[in-house]
């Protein structure tokens, strides 16, 4: 009786040849995860990873065009209520003045409800929140999902939800991890 020949053994240049297509095909998908990563499809998702990462900024423009930020009231943490504090700075200015972004973000909600009346939210820096409230419309065409950049319309000055009976304001607010942040010291270091 003969014994079976041995298995063959795969020689170093067919090894070699294998994973050198492997590796052409682990850069292949690493160029095209790259490229996709910069289309237009993908600046939303892109945007949101960037602004997790990103500080919260140390200073932000008013939010509403025309407003000089001394001439905001400190009114974060005043009483509103028997329950509740003021988490935010109120903005007074002419029905119709319009509204804009303070930072780079995107748009996570539009709605009309509750104390806010109309009112944006933006998730920007930090994965800080900022919140525009009373507006008395939205801008034209702005959707949940935009991008937008520092000084982007968002709406108008309004006093909807519970601010129908106080003058046309608007109500900002920022909030983090850790709850409300007062904006105004932001808006003061601001030029």
């Amino acid at each position: 009786m003969h014994a079976p020949p041995p298995p063959a053994r795969r020689s170093t240049a067919t090894r070699l040849a294998r994973l050198l297509l492997w590796l052409a095909a682990l850069g292949l998908l690493a160029l095209a995860a790259l490229w996709a990563w910069h289309q237009p499809f993908l600046e939303r998702p892109r945007t949101l990873w960037e602004l997790s990462r990103l500080p919260p900024p140390a200073s932000l423009p008013v939010p509403v065009q025309g407003v000089a930020a001394g001439r905001i009231a400190d009114t974060f943490g005043a009483p509103r209520g028997a329950d509740r504090e003021h988490a935010g700075v109120d903005i007074f200015a002419a029905r119709g003045t319009p509204v804009v972004s303070t930072t780079r973000g995107v748009v996570v909600a539009i709605r009309e409800r509750g104390l806010g009346g109309r009112q944006v939210w933006v998730y920007g820096p930090a994965g800080e929140h900022h919140y525009y409230a009373h507006l008395d419309n939205w801008a034209p065409a702005l959707a949940e999902g935009d991008v937008v950049q520092p000084g982007t319309v968002l709406g108008t000055v309004g006093n909807t939800g519970n601010a129908r009976t106080t003058p046309p304001h608007l109500h900002y607010g920022i909030y983090g991890r850790d709850g409300a942040v007062d904006p105004l010291p932001r808006m003061r270091t601001a030029r």
